[in-house]
């Protein structure tokens, strides 16, 4: 058994691209894995901790900002994806993979789009409610399109579309640890309330402002804060937190390595609305508060979060309003034990187990 997976440039799809491949691995011990990452994003150091070799190519996405720099940048672009289809022909002939999933990502379009054209086997995971351009060109060719929300026949042939959800880490699938070891590991007092901030594995800017611009907040309400800030703003936070003198209630961490202990630990969740993050916060319980971000491709979060408060499983504030309306929300709601137990109760309703497994189901009859 052989398997390329080609995608990433987040959390969102590094962590499922890896799900998939324990998955195979747990399938067929003695299969062979190869990653097929794009250059200087976060899979080419977050696949090979996780024990999977990858390869990297010059590709890139486009720069919606016209600055000179990205102008520069953009007209690059047609030279990198040329670059990036010829070594991965060459990749694909070296390798011979019995099957190729692209799980998003600016590096899934030029593997998938070759391996097509080769006569390779593709599989395509959609974690998104509103599935993007790429994706929906990719699937003229795919064998099986995995996916997470119903109705996704808008989008893809429906004969090809199978629901298996998004497979999530295995530590928050199958969490086993308690609230107390979440409140030791972070440094937080079991008997307080205590909310976790999380902006996506890069950080996402409204929300670390929010609550640099509001440290007190949290002293001022007894709430304790576990806060994900990403790689951009972390000196800042932390430099925020030791002016205002809030280490106790504050807790600044630039990436949350052990997130099902942080999930442990939290009552409720503030987050972005990205398609992995929710399938997470779905199978931990947690009531959340969602702040789609508003720099994604056709506004997709905003779209998988208003799948969630249509059930009543989370609550939604627009990105330009976080900085106003998010804290105000979270006070009502961590002073509101009943409305958390119905929201946790709801968004539980929505979870799906086994997901990797399921897809690997897909791949198993594929290459057979």
């Amino acid at each position: 058994m052989k398997a390329i997976i080609s995608g990433g440039g987040s959390g969102g799809h590094i962590f499922p691209a890896i799900a998939i491949a324990n998955a195979i691995k747990k399938r067929w011990p003695d299969a062979e894995i190869l990653f097929i990452g794009a250059q200087g994003r976060m899979e080419m150091e977050k696949v090979p901790a996780a024990g999977y070799e990858i390869k990297g190519l010059p590709i890139a996405g486009l720069q919606r900002k016209l600055t000179l720099h990205n102008i520069i940048q953009n007209l690059a672009l047609p030279f990198k994806e040329m670059k990036s289809l010829n070594m991965v022909r060459q990749t694909l002939r070296q390798f011979n993979p019995d099957i190729v999933v692209g799980v998003g990502g600016f590096a899934s379009q030029p593997t998938l789009k070759a391996a097509a054209s080769m006569g390779f086997k593709t599989l395509i995971q959609e974690q998104n409610s509103y599935a993007g351009l790429t994706n929906k060109t990719l699937a003229k060719n795919a064998q099986a399109i995995c996916v997470a929300y119903d109705g996704m026949e808008r989008f893809f042939p429906k004969e090809k579309i199978v629901f298996t959800g998004n497979p999530v880490r295995a530590d928050i699938e199958q969490m086993s640890c308690t609230r107390e070891e979440g409140c030791r590991q972070f440094g937080v007092d079991n008997d307080g309330k205590v909310l976790l901030s999380v902006g996506g594995s890069l950080g996402a800017r409204s929300i670390n402002r929010m609550v640099i611009d509001n440290i007190r907040f949290f002293e001022e309400n007894n709430i304790q804060l576990i806060w994900q800030t990403g790689r951009w703003m972390y000196d800042e936070a932390v430099a925020a937190v030791e002016k205002a003198e809030a280490s106790r209630w504050v807790k600044v961490h630039q990436f949350i390595q052990r997130m099902d202990l942080a999930y442990a630990a939290a009552d409720a969740v503030v987050s972005r609305a990205g398609a992995i993050a929710i399938s997470e916060l779905c199978l931990v319980g947690k009531p959340v508060i969602l702040i789609p971000s508003p720099n994604v491709a056709e506004d997709h979060q905003t779209k998988n979060a208003m799948s969630l408060a249509n059930k009543g499983a989370a609550l939604v504030v627009p990105d330009a309003e976080c900085g106003t309306k998010c804290l105000p929300l979270v006070r009502q709601m961590l002073d509101d034990p009943q409305r958390m137990a119905e929201m946790s109760a709801a968004i539980q309703r929505l979870a799906v187990r086994s997901a990797a497994d399921k897809i690997v189901d897909q791949i198993e009859k594929l290459i057979q």
